[in-house]
């Protein structure tokens, strides 16, 4: 979490374009790496991600805590304007266009599902789950949110956020064994 981010998030409201940008420099990378997953394409997982802020900017004053972080409302956000640019377009993932943007400034660990059966496979199988399925693996292990935050992004409870984890992993292994 960002030092001091509600002081941040307030300043922003009241107009300040400086600590709405020191926001946009903290969030930019993890909901560019989120979208990019969803999407597969650089160019346009750019574009939606500055739609994504300028989106947040335009409705920052409509933006309350209640106890969910400011990322939450960010990947909501994201997350609807990924929903609306494959409505919009037949979707078309490049694994490798993908490259190593997916893993922006996270270091991969020789360990886990991911070390054993190789990142492009992953990939390929996450891309032919559900797209909240999609999400939820997304946010959980490549971005690392609390099922409380992934939650509130998706607008589901905790309890089904946690139901959507357990099928989606199931499905991801059953999609890896074929």
């Amino acid at each position: 979490m960002l030092e001091d981010e509600q002081n941040l998030i307030a300043r922003a409201k009241e107009g300040e374009a400086e600590a709405f940008g020191l926001l946009y420099d903290f969030y930019m990378p993890r909901i560019y790496r989120f979208v990019l997953v969803k999407v597969g394409h650089r160019e346009e997982a750019e574009d939606l991600t500055h739609q994504t802020f300028l989106k947040a900017w335009e409705h920052i004053e409509t933006y309350e805590s209640r106890g969910y972080p400011f990322s939450s409302w960010l990947y909501s956000i994201a997350r609807n304007s990924v929903i609306d640019h494959h409505r919009r377009s037949k979707p078309q993932v490049s694994i490798d266009e993908l490259g190593d943007d997916i893993l922006l400034e996270k270091e991969t660990q020789g360990s886990g599902l991911d070390a054993k059966i190789g990142w492009d496979v992953m990939l390929e199988a996450i891309f032919r789950l559900k797209g909240i399925e999609q999400d939820v693996l997304i946010m959980r292990f490549v971005d690392e949110l609390t099922h409380q935050e992934v939650a509130k992004a998706i607008g589901k409870t905790e309890g089904a956020t946690k139901v959507i984890q357990h099928r989606a992993l199931k499905n991801l292994k059953k999609l890896i064994e074929s």
